[in-house]
């Protein structure tokens, strides 16, 4: 609880918190606006989105819920094993994506109409547009370094704890597999928006990042 406490207080009392703290919290509050339209549209999301989903639907439990319990079992495990990787952002993703998303799809059913989502070409249009818009708001959270989400935390912890020999990369991408496996043999059928989201990720986080510290947000 000790290296907790310190972690926290390092977030706390770096330069540009208030700043930082807007940056993470305008981050995961988008990520859950563009995530109801991807989940809405259903031609694919980032892997763990995938398998929350689709568990929370066989478990007709809200998806904001589901993710929020999930995310609370794995938070456990990186505060035992890597409690350096928590911080504000960690709760921010935690609780604020999935629940975000639920109230934009309740907001989306009431006022769009159906067919929006499931006809061509609207239903590509609002995937593209979602996809494009849920990738850079994930790099605002991510360059905002307030905090590792607990499913990001979990590979890092397989890395140095089981699979020390092995690239990270190779570990990320076996995790990722797995929770899609999982998602598929609860029901899901992963889609184009997995790869998608996997190719535009890595680039967009670190021209953001290069955006915002040449404009001195964070």
């Amino acid at each position: 609880m000790k290296k907790l406490k310190n972690s926290l207080r390092r977030y706390f009392s770096q330069p540009g918190f208030k700043k930082k703290m807007i940056l993470m919290l305008t981050g995961v509050l988008l990520m859950g606006f563009f995530m109801s339209f991807l989940i809405e549209v259903d031609l694919g999301t980032d892997p763990c989105t995938f398998m929350n989903v689709t568990v929370a639907d066989r478990l007709h439990i809200l998806f904001g819920s589901w993710q929020l319990l999930l995310n609370a079992i794995l938070l456990i495990v990186v505060i035992w094993l890597k409690p350096g990787l928590i911080g504000l952002g960690t709760i921010g993703n935690m609780v604020l994506i999935g629940y975000t998303s639920d109230f934009c799809r309740f907001l989306w059913a009431k006022w769009i109409p159906r067919q929006t989502f499931t006809d061509f070409p609207a239903r590509g249009l609002l995937f593209a547009f979602a996809l494009a818009g849920f990738v850079f708001s994930a790099s605002l959270y991510m360059n905002a370094d307030m905090g590792l989400a607990p499913y990001d935390g979990v590979p890092i912890i397989l890395h140095e704890h089981l699979f020390p020999k092995v690239s990270f990369t190779y570990v990320r991408m076996a995790f990722d597999f797995t929770i899609i496996l999982i998602g598929v043999l609860s029901g899901g059928k992963p889609n184009i928006g997995i790869i998608l989201m996997a190719l535009l990720l890595g680039p967009t986080v670190g021209a953001v990042g290069r955006l915002i510290h040449k404009s001195g947000i964070a």
